[in-house]
């Protein structure tokens, strides 16, 4: 199983760098770019409602899980 970041497809909807994301939920720009390409190990929830309550969207907007099987 994975979890799948697609929070550049939300930011890009909104029009809205991740730079202006940074500054309004305030969590560095490093941070957010770690959770976009998919490489955070793990998210605090206050972190994901800030990013929801400013992109006005569902977790499940920006994280999808997707089964896989291994061989």
């Amino acid at each position: 199983m994975a979890i799948v970041i697609k929070l550049d497809v939300v930011l890009a909807e909104r029009k809205m760098k991740l730079k202006e994301l940074s500054e309004i939920v305030g969590v560095s720009t490093v941070n957010l770019s770690i959770l976009k390409q998919g490489k955070v190990k793990a998210i605090r929830f206050s972190t994901l409602n800030a990013i929801c309550s400013t992109l006005n969207c569902q977790p499940g907007d920006i994280m999808e899980h997707i089964d896989y099987i291994k061989n």
